[in-house]
C-alpha cells in the first residue's frame, strides 16, 4: 500500500466525514438549528392549551395531552428571580418556569447585553419547565395550570448562598401544596420539592410529573457553520442508554413512550440544555411527542396514597443552562451524556478531563488546546514515526523508482516484480505507515468534537485578534496559515507517481484552507499545532533516514571497493 495514496484518501475521508456529519446525521438522524442566534417564527404559533400526562395510563400509551381538571385559566402574575448567574421568571399559573435568561452568556461576544435565553413563552423561542401534581379524584388539582399565590413578586440571591422562592396552593377540600423552588449560588440546578399537606377528611391519591415544552421547527443546515453540525431536540436516558430522538420520527411514528428508573429528559442544543431529573429508584413513566411545532417532553410518578392528616414531599431537579459536565454530574452521573460527543464519547471524555486539566493551570483555553496537541502527539509519537521513517524511505528511493518506472512503463508486470525487489533490497515496507494512522484518525477526530460541543471554549480568547475560539478567525490567518504548513509538509514527504495524485494533493491545502475558513478558531488552532508538530517529526525523521541511506551508501561502496 503506497503511503501517499493512503494520505490522500486519509484527506478526503476526514472531509467526507465532516460533510456527512452536516447533511447526512452521522450518529442518528437529527434536526439541527442555530444554537445561540435568535429562532425564526414558528410557522404556526404553537399550542398552550392544558396538555398533562395522564395518570392512568399504561406503559406503552402516549402520557401527554390529557385533559386538566379545574383548572385556574385566569391571566397569571409572574415572579422575577435573579440569582448571580440565572435571570428567572415564574409564572404564578403552576409555578412554571416560561423565561431564563443565562446572565454570564451574551449571544455574541461583542453584544454583552444580548444573553441567551433557553426558556421563552414567546412561539419563536418557545421553551417551558412545568411541575406540577396529579389527582386521581375529580376535583381541583395542583397541576401546572392551577394558580398559586406568592409572599413576593421579586426575589434576588444577592450575597446569600441560596434563595428560596415559595409558592402556595389550597383547595377547599383542605388539601394544602407548598411548591419551593430553591437556587444555588453559580448554579444552574433548580431543586422543586412540592409537599402536600392532607387536612382533608379522606385519603389524596396522585403522582407528581413533570415537562419541558420546547419549540420544535425544522431547520436546514449550513456548511459554513459547524454550530448547526450539534443535534437540537429531545433526548431520554431510560436508566441505561441515552437517546436523541428526531422529529420527524416522532411526528410520523407517533409519541414515545417507555418506564424506567433512573431516568431523565432532557432538550438540547449547542452548548445549552434544559433538563428533568427526578426522584431516584422510582419508576416513572417517559413521553416524548412533537405537536404544532411544539416538543412535549413529560415524565409521570406512579401514584401515591397520602392520608387524610398525613403529608408527603415529592422532590424533582431541574437544570437550564450549559453543559457544564461537573455540574450535570452532581445532579446525575450520566447527564454529562447530553453533551454530545457522539458515537466517539468513549474516547472524547478522557480528552475532556486532559483539557480541562491542562486549563487549571494554565488558564488560557488556546494555550490548553496547544499543549494537550502537543501531549496527544508525544503518545503516538512511535506509532506516527513508523509512518514517517516508510515515507522517508520511500522518498530516499524515488529516484530510483522513477528510473524503474521509466524503463518499465510498458510492462505493468515487470514493473511491479522490480518495484517489490527494490523494497526487498532496501528494506522499506510501504504498508508500515497504515495502521499507525488508523489507530489516530479516531483520537483526532475524538478531540474535535471536545473542542467543538464543550461549552467551556464558547467565546474563550486566545491571545492577540483570536478573542473567541468558538467563532472563525475574524481575517482567515489561522486558516492560511494552516494552508501554508500543509503544503509543506507536502514538501517532506515523497511525491506520488500517479499524476492524478500528485494533482489531487497539489490543491489539498487550497481545498482545506478554504474548508477551515469558516471552522471555530479553536479547531483551526488544533489543526495548525498538529500540522506544524507532523512538519517538525518528519524532518527529523527525513534527516535521521538520509544519513542511514548515506552510511550505507558508504558501506556498499566500501565493499565493493573490497571486493
Amino acid at each position: 500500500m503506497d503511503n501517499q495514496r493512503l494520505l490522500v484518501w486519509a484527506a478526503f475521508g476526514l472531509m467526507l466525514w465532516i460533510t456527512y456529519q452536516a447533511w447526512m446525521q452521522d450518529y442518528g438522524p437529527r434536526p439541527a438549528q442555530q444554537t445561540e442566534s435568535p429562532a425564526p417564527a414558528a410557522e404556526s404559533p404553537p399550542e398552550t392549551g392544558p396538555e398533562l400526562p395522564d395518570l392512568t395510563a399504561t406503559p406503552g400509551e402516549a402520557p401527554a395531552l390529557q385533559p386538566a381538571a379545574a383548572a385556574d385559566t385566569a391571566q397569571a402574575e409572574t415572579i422575577q428571580v435573579r440569582t448571580d448567574v440565572l435571570q428567572i421568571e415564574i409564572s404564578e399559573q403552576g409555578g412554571t418556569l416560561q423565561r431564563a435568561l443565562l446572565l454570564k452568556y451574551p449571544v455574541h461576544k461583542d453584544r454583552p447585553n444580548d444573553l441567551v435565553e433557553l426558556l421563552s413563552p414567546e412561539s419563536g423561542n418557545h421553551g417551558l419547565l412545568q411541575t406540577g401534581l396529579r389527582s386521581s379524584g375529580n376535583g381541583a388539582e395542583p397541576n401546572h395550570l392551577a394558580k398559586f399565590s406568592a409572599p413576593a413578586k421579586h426575589f434576588e440571591l444577592g450575597d446569600g448562598d441560596e434563595l428560596l422562592v415559595p409558592l402556595t396552593w389550597r383547595d377547599e377540600s383542605g388539601v394544602t401544596v407548598e411548591k419551593v423552588l430553591r437556587f444555588t449560588r453559580g448554579s444552574y440546578r433548580i431543586d422543586v420539592t412540592q409537599t402536600l399537606i392532607n387536612d382533608s377528611e379522606t385519603e389524596w391519591r396522585g403522582a407528581d410529573y413533570a415537562q419541558i415544552r420546547r419549540r420544535s421547527v425544522p431547520i436546514e443546515r449550513s456548511m459554513f457553520d459547524v454550530d448547526t453540525y450539534s443535534f437540537d431536540g429531545p433526548v431520554i436516558f431510560n436508566g441505561e442508554k441515552s437517546e436523541k430522538l428526531d422529529r420527524d420520527d416522532l411526528m410520523s411514528d407517533g409519541p414515545m413512550s417507555q418506564t424506567a428508573t433512573n431516568g431523565w429528559i432532557a432538550s438540547i442544543q449547542h452548548h445549552f440544555l434544559s433538563a428533568i431529573s427526578p426522584t431516584r429508584d422510582q419508576p416513572y413513566r417517559y413521553g416524548i411527542s412533537v405537536r404544532d411545532n411544539v416538543a412535549i417532553s413529560s415524565l409521570i410518578a406512579a401514584p401515591i396514597t397520602v392520608e387524610a392528616g398525613g403529608e408527603h414531599a415529592f422532590q424533582t431537579v431541574l437544570f437550564v443552562g450549559p453543559k457544564l459536565q461537573n455540574q450535570l454530574e452532581e445532579i446525575s452521573p450520566q447527564l454529562k451524556l447530553t453533551v454530545d460527543y457522539g458515537w466517539l464519547t468513549i474516547l472524547s471524555q478522557p480528552l475532556f478531563w486532559l483539557l480541562s486539566r491542562v486549563y487549571s493551570f494554565v488558564g488560557n483555553w488556546g494555550l490548553a488546546i496547544i499543549l494537550v496537541t502537543i501531549l496527544i502527539k508525544i503518545a503516538f509519537y512511535k506509532l506516527t514515526e513508523a509512518s514517517g521513517r516508510s515515507m522517508a524511505k520511500m522518498r530516499e528511493i524515488q529516484p530510483r523508482m522513477k528510473a524503474l518506472q521509466d524503463r518499465y512503463k510498458d510492462d505493468r508486470q515487470q514493473l511491479s516484480q522490480a518495484m517489490m525487489d527494490l523494497y526487498k533490497r532496501e528494506k522499506v515496507n510501504p504498508a508500515a505507515g497504515c495502521l499507525p494512522i488508523l489507530i489516530q484518525m479516531p483520537f483526532f477526530l475524538a478531540f474535535y468534537w471536545v473542542l467543538l460541543e464543550s461549552v467551556e471554549m464558547r467565546q474563550a480568547p486566545f491571545a492577540l485578534w483570536i478573542t473567541d475560539l468558538s467563532s472563525r478567525d475574524p481575517y482567515f490567518i489561522l486558516p492560511l496559515i494552516m494552508g501554508a504548513a500543509m503544503f509543506f509538509q507536502q514538501k517532506l514527504n515523497p511525491a506520488p507517481a500517479d499524476p492524478v495524485q500528485a494533482k489531487v494533493m497539489q490543491i489539498m491545502p487550497v481545498v482545506f484552507t478554504g474548508f477551515f475558513a469558516f471552522f471555530p478558531s479553536g479547531l483551526v488552532l488544533y489543526w495548525v499545532t498538529n500540522t506544524l508538530l507532523s512538519i517538525a517529526q518528519q524532518w527529523r525523521i527525513n534527516k535521521v533516514v538520509h544519513q542511514e541511506a548515506l552510511a550505507a551508501k558508504g558501506v556498499r561502496k566500501k565493499n565493493k571497493g573490497e571486493e
